[in-house]
């Protein structure tokens, strides 16, 4: 039986988490980092259907990362539809053109460059699912006026970490797609105006014949400092 009780007259419940031995604790540690380290960000994706089931689960997945006062500042939208992705795909290569062609400064272009990546984004069509994440500006109270929500980018960025993680676990494959401006995702998914778009994540198998770019993550030294 789960303990209760009130404090401040709210309601608690009490905390519980089953700890491991140090040694297992260092194996199950290193297992993780191992298994993490081999996600990758993939382009080639198959149309292999994927059921709806498992992008549920994977979005609460998502649904348990911490928020700012408990605000939960995101929607997930998850489509398939064919017609829909072909809208998202067409307005968002009209964005990227203009990216790639007139926005980005070269250092960025160069940035680019041992990815191979270009304005053309067939996997928004390809990929089974597309979920995107919308950020919540403010909320909604019951007599309609407007409610405060408290660090949403970091809330959502979190959010989306778990999200990476669960389709991972999943023996799936994303992309972070970030095409700049987004706002025509709110509106080809008819969005509220608390809504902005986050951040667009396909979501599959990858193909029979997938090539990522041959990249090293920085080591220790290069992102940690101890103190």
């Amino acid at each position: 039986m789960v303990k209760t009780k009130l404090i401040g007259g709210f309601p608690f419940v009490q905390y519980t988490k089953e700890t491991v031995p140090e040694t297992e604790m260092i194996q199950k540690s290193c297992e993780f980092f191992n298994w993490m380290n081999k996600r990758r960000t993939i382009r080639d994706f198959s149309d292999r259907p994927i059921p709806q089931t498992v992008i549920e689960q994977l979005i609460l997945t998502a649904s348990t990362a911490p928020s700012g006062a408990h605000k939960q500042p995101w929607t997930f939208c998850a489509v398939s539809d064919p017609l829909i992705k072909r809208q998202i795909r067409e307005a968002a290569e009209k964005e990227e053109e203009e990216s790639y062609q007139h926005r980005m400064p070269e250092e960025w272009l160069a940035d680019l460059r041992p990815l191979q990546t270009d304005w053309k984004k067939p996997f928004l069509e390809t990929a089974p699912w597309l979920i995107v994440v919308f950020r919540k500006s403010y909320e909604l109270k019951p007599d309609g006026s407007r409610g405060q929500v408290y660090y949403a980018n970091e809330s959502c960025g979190l959010a989306c970490g778990f999200l990476l993680t669960a389709i991972h676990h999943a023996g799936l494959c994303a992309l972070t797609h970030t095409p700049s401006p987004m706002q025509f995702l709110s509106r080809i998914l008819n969005r509220p105006e608390e809504e902005k778009p986050f951040l667009l994540i396909p979501v599959g198998y990858p193909a029979p014949e997938c090539w990522v770019p041959d990249i090293k993550r920085k080591q220790m030294p290069e992102i940690c400092v101890f103190y």
